[in-house]
């Protein structure tokens, strides 16, 4: 059996109606970018996210450094993320101007440990760019109190947990802005490239709208500003596809369940953790070995065998050769946790339109490893 990593036709052939409706309409309408879909959309995205503001970007990676320009953050400043993230997280950072500030992640969850983020702050301390990562909320709430504390700005890098949610609060209601990549492999993903950010903030909504058209709000009339526009097609993929992103998560989740009650009693690696009162939203189910030189062993067993089994990321980014490429850089305290994650990380196929078949069958190959690993 070959089981994929991604499930982008499976899916599209799903709701092709619904998606062909849309793109035939922004077709039909003549006006492709910044038009009637792209504020459609807008709006549809603002309201699943219960927030005031939505504007449509180029990409994800636009959408965090969007923000911090729209919140004055760029040279001088520093901004505290975590390094087993993907690279664009801290690119964006560097894009804004800013020096990326590296802290360890949480040994459970991966994401950013609040518990190391307040040491590493300085004068020159300006945000925090806590990552969803996997699709598991980062402690938003410890974030928060932190950021309040020290009067930072906080911006949720949540490219892989659109639908997630803590106990206690949902994605965007603690801060100040919220970025999310739709590139196709997304939780919510289109045929290509696009992102948003998401607000409550008019300050930011109106400066984001601005950098994002060369500057402009009005024909003609430019200041400073890029070009990072969702196109209309785009927004009518994702319209049409919103309205079922809460059914595909709890698919993600259900396979997750699978996957993990499957694995019961391995002995050679270990599952992801879901926290008490989280709803993680699975963008990845990543186990990890317990030793690090076992990860490609296994990650080649698998391809092998037929599943298309990856790595998210295999290499932290103050691990990467050049590191930091002539920008602001610098690593606060161990990342060990960090260094761990990414050393040992395995990302095993996870789409809404999976088959008990396929899930099976991903099952039987990983545990036919792990009982010959000894």
């Amino acid at each position: 059996m070959k089981v994929e990593f991604y499930g982008h036709v499976r899916q599209y052939h799903h709701i092709k109606a619904e998606i062909d409706a849309n793109i035939h309409t922004v077709l039909e309408s003549g006006q492709y970018v910044m038009g009637p879909m792209l504020k459609k959309f807008e709006g549809e995205l603002a309201a699943y996210h219960g927030a005031k503001y939505a504007i449509g970007v180029g990409n994800g990676t636009d959408a965090i450094w969007l923000a911090l320009m729209a919140l004055g953050v760029g040279p001088g400043d520093e901004v505290i993320t975590h390094p087993n993230t993907f690279f664009a997280t801290a690119e964006a950072i560097w894009i804004a101007g800013a020096t990326a500030v590296f802290v360890d992640c949480d040994p459970k969850t991966k994401c950013i440990d609040p518990a190391k983020i307040e040491a590493a702050i300085t004068p020159k301390t300006k945000a925090i760019v806590p990552v969803h990562l996997y699709g598991q909320c980062a402690d938003m709430s410890a974030i928060k109190k932190i950021a309040d504390k020290h009067k930072l700005f906080v911006i949720e890098d949540n490219a892989q947990a659109i639908g997630a949610r803590g106990p206690d609060f949902k994605i965007g209601q603690l801060s100040d802005a919220t970025a999310t990549s739709f590139i196709i492999q997304k939780n919510l993903g289109t045929f290509g490239d696009s992102g948003a950010l998401v607000t409550n903030n008019e300050k930011i909504d109106s400066a984001a709208r601005r950098l994002r058209n060369h500057g402009s709000t009005a024909r003609n009339v430019h200041s400073y500003g890029f070009n990072s526009r969702l196109d209309d097609l785009h927004a009518g993929i994702l319209s049409a596809k919103l309205k079922h992103i809460d059914e595909y998560n709890d698919q993600r989740r259900k396979w997750a369940a699978r996957y993990t009650a499957g694995f019961k009693g391995a002995r050679n690696f270990t599952l992801p953790s879901e926290q008490p009162g989280y709803r993680h939203v699975f963008h990845l189910y990543v186990i990890e070995t317990k030793k690090p030189a076992a990860r490609d062993v296994l990650l080649k067993f698998l391809n092998d065998q037929g599943v298309d089994a990856k790595t998210h990321y295999s290499i932290a980014i103050h691990q990467q050769a050049g590191y930091p490429w002539g920008r602001g850089a610098r690593i606060h305290g161990s990342v060990a946790q960090a260094e761990l994650n990414s050393a040992t990380c395995i990302s095993l196929p996870m789409f809404p339109e999976l088959t008990e078949q396929e899930v099976d069958y991903v099952v039987g190959k990983v545990l036919e490893w792990d009982k010959a690993a000894g």
